[in-house]
Formats: C-alpha cells, structure tokens, sequence
C-alpha cells in the first residue's frame, strides 16, 4: 500500500505540472522516473516509448500506466494513470461548469510552452547519449526525423519504428549486446497479459455490434469515446475528428462549446485525452465525465497493460534485441521531430523565446532546477512577457 501511494502521489506531481503535450510529457517522465527516481533504466523506458508508439491510444498515458505497472503491478498502473489524469480532468470538468459564467485569461500558457521546449531537449539529449552508440543508430534516428516531418500522418511514426525495426534485426543483432544490460520484472504473467489483450478486442467488436439493441444513454457514450480511444494513432491531437464526428455532427453539443474545450485543454497539465471529461460533463454532467474518462482511457490501460508482458522480454533473442536497437533509435528521431514541430514551430515566435528557452535548458543542465518549479517561473515569464 505503501508503494501505491509513492506511485500516486509521484504521478500526481506530474500530472500537476506536465504542460506542452505528450511529447514534453515523456520529457518529464523521463527526468522525474529515469534520471530522479531512477525506477527504470534508460532501455527500459525507451522501449516503453516505443511501445507506446506501436499501440493506439495517449502515448504518455501509456508510458505512465507502464512505469507504474512496473513499480507496483497492475494497482500500480491504475493509481499511476489516476495521479497523472486527475489534475486536468478536475480542471476541465470546471471549465465545463463555469465556461457561460466567466472568462479565463490564457496569455501565460506561452511561457509553459517555453518550459516544454528545454523539457523536451534535455530529455532527447539524455536518451541520445545512451541509445545513439553508432552512425547507424545516428542514421536511423535521423531518417525516422525527416518521415515524421515530411509525411505529417498518424501512421507515420508507426512507420518509421516497423521500418526501424526491419534494419536493426539486419544490421545490430550481433552487436546488441544484453549482458550489461538489466531486465525488468514484469509482474504479470503473459496469460494475464493476453487476457487484457483479448478483453480489449471483446469490447473494440462487442460494443459497437450491441448498441443498436441496447437504447441507453450511458451504454451510446461509453461506445463512442471506447472507439475513439482505441482507433487514434498519434496522439491526443488526432482524437479531434473522431469526437467532432461523434458529438458535434450528432448533435449533443454544439460546435463553439466542442471548440471552446479544446482550447482549453491546451492550457491545462497532464493527457490530452481528458478532452473527454470535459465533453462528457457538457453533456451530461459529473457522472458522464467519470464515464467519458474512464471510457476513452480503457482501451489504453488495456492494451499496455496485454503487451508488456511480451514487449520487454523481446531483447532474450538476438535478432529481436537487434530489432529494438533500431526502432529505439528511431525514437529518439521522432521525438527529435516533434520538438521542432510542433513545440519549436509553435512555440518559439521571435528572439526573446529563443532566449528565454535557452535559460531554461541551462538552468534544467547546468543547476538541475525540478521541473515543477521550472514551471512556475514559466508562468511568472509567460504573465510579464505576454
């Protein structure tokens, strides 16, 4: 019990402070569970983002269900996601009750957005010292960057780690070496894991063959946010559509409050996803936000927690350890790609960002400031410059 609350009220710490998107998420992932806590090696944690990639659904998310996982089993997946989604569920749920009441100033959300760009390149700097040990892991990395650039599609990470993935059983398997490297306990067995798996495509099939003989508010709501949740690849971002097509062009919200939203959830810490709770608190208060929420993050909690028990043990064979090796590789490229854009494009307007970034990743290396405070002095910054 005691090792639950650490779990939670660690990812609640985050779940506070995590601003900037999923990518900045696994930079403070990789900061507070890797450099800090040091509760996974840098492998491990590669290959749970690499993981993430693979499976649709918040790649953050899932990364944070599997470290808790790690840590604690699967209570420790469940208080892991509650700490980190709790905050901005909260907030949005809110946001939703007071929008027609009040309005929010949002100026101070350019300086988060700064504190994610030193975030972010610190963490890619630290994974790239222990995962880019050659030119051709260099190579990878760098091609995976410009995919991600030039073919902006969902699939396209996907992509670039399966095609990763490819070379490395080719050209690393004889070099990637597992004798300094320590495995991590699964504490679930692979027949719990393809349990979860196969309860996950029970309900991605079931739900949508029964609603149309089960005429029940609640039963249609937790159908269209469990599809969503688990037919998205790329992110947060790209559940948009699919709940604008749900909710918006059925008629259960209209389009200025579908916006409004959204708008905010850029402004609040932790998943994009809890875009849900607040749409299911528009709709129908605070029980639907409880089911929009946990209904769209099902499918993710259940396809991390199906796969890991595979996911890691795959390095036991060489040709697969080799495998690994590029698709890791390729991680550090798209998240090198998502740092310039969108958090660079996005973020950096004229030279007093470029400046005030650069404090900030100096002040992250060279005197090890804890992102949460780097966070309020973000705010302070983005309240006088803007």
């Amino acid at each position: 019990m005691r090792r639950l609350w650490e779990i939670f009220l660690v990812s609640l710490k985050l779940g506070c402070t995590s601003f900037g998107g999923p990518t900045a998420h696994l930079g403070y992932f990789q900061n507070e569970y890797v450099q800090k806590r040091k509760w996974l090696s840098d492998h491990d944690y590669s290959q749970l983002v690499a993981l993430s990639q693979f499976l649709p659904g918040p790649a953050s998310s899932q990364v944070g269900m599997g470290i808790g996982l790690l840590r604690g089993g699967i209570f420790g997946s469940i208080v892991s996601f509650l700490g980190f989604t709790l905050p901005s569920v909260l907030l949005l749920m809110a946001f939703a009750y007071f929008s027609t009441r009040t309005e929010l100033e949002m100026g101070w959300i350019h300086g988060l957005k700064l504190v994610a760009v030193a975030i972010v390149a610190q963490a890619i700097f630290d994974m790239s010292k222990k995962i880019i040990l050659s030119i051709r892991h260099f190579i990878i990395a760098l091609l995976a960057l410009v995919v991600v650039l030039l073919w902006m599609h969902p699939l396209a990470q996907v992509t670039a780690i399966f095609v990763a993935s490819v070379i490395g059983y080719q050209f690393f398997k004889k070099t990637a070496e597992r004798d300094d490297i320590k495995e991590a306990v699964i504490p679930i067995s692979k027949t719990i894991g393809a349990s979860f798996l196969a309860l996950f495509v029970i309900l991605l099939v079931g739900l949508p063959v029964a609603s149309p003989f089960i005429q029940y508010e609640w039963f249609a709501m937790i159908e269209k946010f469990y599809l969503s949740g688990a037919l998205v690849f790329g992110g947060g971002h790209v559940v948009l559509p699919l709940l604008e097509a749900q909710f918006v062009q059925s008629g259960l919200m209209s389009s200025s409050d579908f916006l409004a939203g959204y708008g905010m959830t850029q402004a609040v810490p932790g998943p994009l996803f809890t875009f849900a709770s607040y749409i299911g608190m528009v709709i129908a208060g605070v029980p639907g936000a409880i089911i929009a929420t946990v209904a769209i993050f099902l499918p993710a909690f259940l396809l991390i927690v199906g796969a890991m028990p595979f996911w890691l043990s795959l390095h036991r064979i060489a040709g697969l350890r080799g495998a690994m090796a590029g698709a890791n590789a390729a991680v550090v490229g798209i998240l090198a790609a998502a740092f310039i854009h969108p958090i660079v494009t996005q973020t950096i307007q004229d030279g007093t960002d470029i400046l005030l970034a650069s404090v900030f990743l100096l002040l992250l290396i060279r005197w090890s400031i804890p992102p949460y405070l780097l966070v309020l002095i973000g705010v302070v910054v983005g309240v006088i410059f803007n």
